[in-house]
């Protein structure tokens, strides 16, 4: 079973409009609104492939109960964690020039208790692999709580990424600005060595349209998309930590799991929402993926 974490729920509220523009008035052509926050995104991906996945995450108020009916609607298997605090509200504004436009509540004040039930839960279903995505609401205890035990994916930054490689996590995915954030380095095959000598197992690089960078013990190597894709960007990122986690736990090479993972971001990029995932393009895409060796550095600067 692949268990996610989430200890900054989110009710994700997405609106479209023609355009952005600062300081005017916006009528929404759509609005839509759905359980989010990063782990209940990597689970909506997996529970769509079919995966054994299981959600634990938290909910307050009447935010937290929208978040629950939009989780039992879609049927996500999950363990949710009551909190005292309003979950909070995540807005992503798309417009027509396919411009995204995000606003992220920073999450309710967990209690000491809150934080310890939601650990209890990790360690309960005991998973062969243990995805924790997202930020650390105030109050929450440290990622590195909750790894050991299992192969594990990191998927968060800044303080809370470094903290949490204390506990080994099996792999870390960054992006490439969340990298120079943490380590200083522009080059990202060095900052990823970096983040390897502090506990990380293996690091993914998220590059955007250039696709992922896997600086590894058994070798680097740079996986391309076949095309560059236009859409909703918001959940790319998650969409590759789901492919990590299905990797991961077939114990594929890492050439495959990057394959994956590149095919099943651009899929991501082809859903309407956060979650979503085009599957035909994903299952076309694996074939057409561009996986290199790199034994030397790789400059995106």
């Amino acid at each position: 079973m692949i268990v996610t974490v989430t200890p900054n729920t989110a009710l994700d509220v997405t609106y479209t409009v023609d355009g952005l523009r600062p300081g005017e008035v916006h009528r929404a052509r759509d609005v839509r609104h759905r359980a989010g926050g990063k782990g209940v995104n990597v689970a909506r991906v997996l529970h769509a492939l079919g995966a054994d996945v299981r959600a634990i995450l938290t909910a307050g108020g009447s935010t937290g109960a929208a978040v629950e009916a939009d989780l039992a609607a879609a049927e996500i298997p999950a363990d949710v964690v009551p909190i005292g605090g309003e979950t909070r509200r995540t807005t992503t504004v798309l417009a027509d020039d396919g411009s995204v436009t995000l606003v992220n509540e920073p999450g309710p004040r967990l209690t000491g208790t809150e934080w310890q039930t939601l650990a209890a839960a990790v360690r309960t279903r005991k998973p062969d692999v243990l995805v924790c995505s997202g930020s650390l609401p105030p109050g929450a205890g440290g990622y590195a709580e909750l790894l050991g035990g299992s192969k594990s994916i990191l998927d968060t930054s800044g303080e809370a990424l470094l903290a949490a490689l204390a506990g080994r996590p099996s792999v870390v995915k960054p992006n490439a600005e969340e990298l120079r954030e943490v380590t200083g380095l522009r080059d990202p095959v060095a900052a990823a060595a970096e983040l390897r000598k502090a506990g990380a197992g293996a690091v993914v690089v998220s590059l955007g349209g250039e696709g992922l960078l896997a600086v590894t013990g058994s070798g680097t190597w740079h996986a391309a998309p076949s095309t560059l894709l236009s859409g909703n960007t918001t959940g790319a990122g998650d969409a590759v930590v789901a492919a990590l986690a299905l990797g991961l736990g077939q114990g594929e090479s890492w050439p495959d799991i990057l394959r994956g993972a590149v095919a099943l971001s651009g899929a991501a990029v082809l859903g309407p929402l956060a979650g979503d995932v085009d599957l035909a393009h994903y299952h076309r895409e694996q074939g057409l993926v561009a996986v290199r060796a790199r034994p030397g550095l790789l400059d995106t600067t």
